[in-house]
């Protein structure tokens, strides 16, 4: 049988079995921010994570509730919407990395850790303050008998 046209892999599951894991890995993913997994797995669990996230940044209603339906608890929807993607936002893709790990003792797979590229730890980066200006006195010269008045151009509050 040829390999044509083929898309994804099966991870010997039947489709509702495969689509569970997947979610799985992505709420674990969203709740610990790194797992490790074997390779084939992270590699398909990344883009799936990926597409939450851009779903994420946006964060208006429709697309929190697209992520919380691609994810198995709304805790997990809201911490990836409301925690996660603010501090992801310099970023316009490419928010996951893998890195290959160790082989598993018990069949030699090959194990790899997904973990965020950005530093989730640090808090955003908050804006900075614009300092508020003084208001401009000015000095008015009404006649040469009286001494100068200063008067200040800020609005006078009415009574």
């Amino acid at each position: 049988m040829h390999r044509h046209g083929y898309k994804g892999r099966k991870f010997g599951r039947e489709r509702d079995q495969r689509s569970a894991l997947i979610k799985s890995l992505a709420e674990s993913l969203v709740k610990y921010e790194s797992i490790e997994t074997t390779l084939p797995k992270a590699k398909e669990v990344v883009p799936y994570v990926e597409k939450l996230i851009t779903k994420a940044k946006k964060g208006d209603l429709h697309n929190r509730r697209m992520v919380i339906s691609d994810l198995q608890t709304i805790a997990t929807a809201h911490k990836l919407v409301d925690v996660i993607a603010p501090k992801l936002g310099g970023r316009v893709s490419g928010h996951l990395r893998i890195e290959r790990t160790t082989l598993r003792r018990g069949d030699n797979a090959q194990l790899a850790r997904i973990s965020f590229v950005d530093d989730l730890k640090a808090a955003p980066v908050a804006k900075k303050a614009v300092p508020v200006e003084k208001p401009k006195t000015v000095v008015v010269k009404k006649s040469a008998t009286k001494p100068a008045a200063k008067r200040t151009l800020a609005k006078k509050k009415v009574a």
